[in-house]
């Protein structure tokens, strides 16, 4: 696959899955051997289970919007960083509902197969950024780093 179509496919997923929440196509862009990895999920998850998390999230996001700011392709790889903009109406993932519109920056990387599915994607979200926007306390880095 060019590096267009590439970045073609995965604009196309970021559009079906959290703009859209066409879980059903979506899920026909991944490979069988999917895993979804993230900062936001403390473990991997199948194509099902990946769904279900972008179902979960856009229930208590109805307003998401993800913007994607780059979008980078090389061979089997792509990276995007992305801007996820919206206010949590109700509960998700232990995170209280909110009337702040948040943004938060995420970094993703994606990795294809020769026939052109989604093998695995792998996002860092800035966290420590979306736990200030709602008011939660945060550390800083050395404070983590440091027992």
């Amino acid at each position: 696959m060019s590096p267009d179509g590439s970045k073609k496919l995965v604009r196309k997923h970021i559009d079906l899955t959290w703009n859209r929440g066409h879980m059903a196509l979506a899920e026909q862009l991944h490979s069988r051997d999917f895993l979804y990895k993230s900062s936001f999920i403390g473990h991997p998850m199948a194509s099902a289970e990946f769904a279900n998390m972008v179902t979960q999230i856009r229930a208590a996001m109805p307003d998401l919007e993800v913007v994607i700011e780059e979008c980078v392709a090389e061979g089997d790889k792509v990276v995007t960083w992305s801007t996820l903009i919206g206010t949590i109406e109700n509960p998700a993932l232990g995170y209280p509902p909110s009337d702040k519109v948040l943004s938060i920056s995420a970094m993703a990387f994606w990795t294809l197969t020769p026939s052109g599915q989604i093998r695995s994607i792998c996002t860092m979200f800035d966290m420590e950024s979306f736990r200030s926007q709602l008011g939660l306390p945060t550390r800083t880095y050395a404070e983590k780093a440091l027992p």
